[in-house]
């Protein structure tokens, strides 16, 4: 997979694939503008060439239609604030104005493409919609690690269509982090697990058990693995279709040498509402009519000890329910230790890196993915499409 350093993209037209999904409040004023800070060392190395640079991405789910609540305006906005420059936002990602507008660009500046979700062709991966966006370009860059899972007309189709294609900075930095913490990793190599379903991060847990020293299993998905060994858990989420997977995921463990942590205690409550009445209790003690919704005190220090000797930690998904400040305590916590510990720490997807902001901890993380789907993917053993199609170029 080449690198954007590799081509001579000096006064070249680069289509940037980007992804300014990003969080906005109900005036459609930007919440949160990580994802487009992301991009910067990308853009400037381009306009450092004196390359013109038209930029593409979806926003929201517009279900291929023209949608204003769902333009990339506010997008456009944020980004010529934090370039310093101009930044035009182009009608549409395809067609006559559109053209004119980029064949009308100077060396050095910057189109920002309108939605392309806009169109209904994007998510179908459609060779005539893709071949529409490659033509505008000389140069394909791809820079969204978000979407590179998804095999869309912007990620995979238009490759097909430009000689030239490349990786951006972010891109290649996920891909080389991912590498480093689980392909070629520092040992022990310490995965931590959470969120709600054990069915979303199946191939996930089964492709790292083969790979990692410990694994830490909290999250409601922790319920399943828990009564798939005997414990009650009451009215905890549980996926009961799953209990003989997660057996035999216990069983591989053990095979396999590697030291798998399951909560000792919990927080439970009679209800999922952040007035609910709670307790802690022990995994034999779990009450008919309560709910697992954090993973207890002492679960925190059989975590923390089990990171002690860590030199690298991957971890997806958090240990309970967070976003209720009242069972955010065992996710806080983690965050706490993580960011202590002297490993190299990669957090991504499942809400992690959410805690991770919500902690005050971002700093102390050696790197916090930008992609939830395509880092679980890559967790599963799997090839992205959207580096396949870059890695099919050479």
């Amino acid at each position: 997979m080449k690198n954007i350093r590799d081509l001579d993209i000096k006064g070249k037209k680069l289509l940037i694939r980007v992804d300014f999904n990003v969080p906005l409040d109900e005036q459609l004023n930007i919440t949160d503008d990580i994802r487009i800070r992301g991009v910067l060392p990308t853009l400037n190395y381009a306009l450092d060439e004196n390359a013109k640079v038209i930029i593409c991405s979806h926003l929201g789910r517009p279900k291929g239609e023209r949608k204003p609540q769902f333009s990339l305006a506010p997008a456009a906005k944020r980004l010529s604030r934090l370039l310093n420059k101009e930044v035009v936002l182009a009608p549409d990602c395809i067609g006559p104005e559109t053209r004119a507008i980029v064949e009308a660009m100077q060396p050095g500046s910057v189109v920002l493409l309108e939605n392309l979700r806009f169109h209904a062709e994007e998510q179908q991966n459609d060779d005539g919609f893709a071949s529409q966006l490659a033509s505008l370009c000389d140069i394909y860059i791809n820079d969204a690690f978000a979407v590179a899972h998804r095999a869309h007309a912007s990620v995979v189709g238009v490759t097909q269509f430009v000689e030239q294609c490349a990786a951006g900075f972010l891109l290649q930095k996920e891909m080389d982090y991912f590498h480093r913490s689980v392909s070629n990793p520092m040992r022990p190599l310490v995965a931590i697990v959470g969120g709600a379903k054990v069915s979303s991060k199946l191939g996930a847990l089964d492709n790292l058990m083969d790979r990692v020293d410990k694994m830490i299993i909290g999250g409601a998905m922790a319920n399943t693995f828990l009564k798939s060994i005997g414990h009650d858990m009451g009215q905890s989420k549980v996926e009961d279709e799953l209990l003989d997977t997660a057996r035999e995921l216990l069983n591989k463990a053990k095979r396999l040498g590697v030291k798998l942590y399951l909560p000792v205690d919990c927080i439970v409550a009679d209800r999922f509402e952040a007035r609910a009445e709670s307790k802690r209790v022990t995994v034999q003690e779990v009450p008919d009519d309560w709910m697992v919704l954090d993973i207890g005190p002492a679960t925190t220090v059989l975590f923390s000890e089990a990171l002690e000797s860590a030199r690298t930690i991957i971890w997806n998904g958090p240990m309970g329910a967070f976003e209720l400040d009242a069972f955010s305590r065992g996710t806080m916590a983690m965050v706490q230790h993580v960011a202590r510990s002297h490993a190299l720490t990669i957090v991504g997807g499942g809400d992690t890196d959410v805690a991770v902001h919500k902690a005050g901890e971002s700093s102390n993380i050696s790197y916090i993915s930008t992609g939830g789907g395509a880092f679980l993917m890559l967790m599963e053993g799997k090839k992205l499409p959207g580096v396949e199609a870059l890695e099919a170029k050479e």
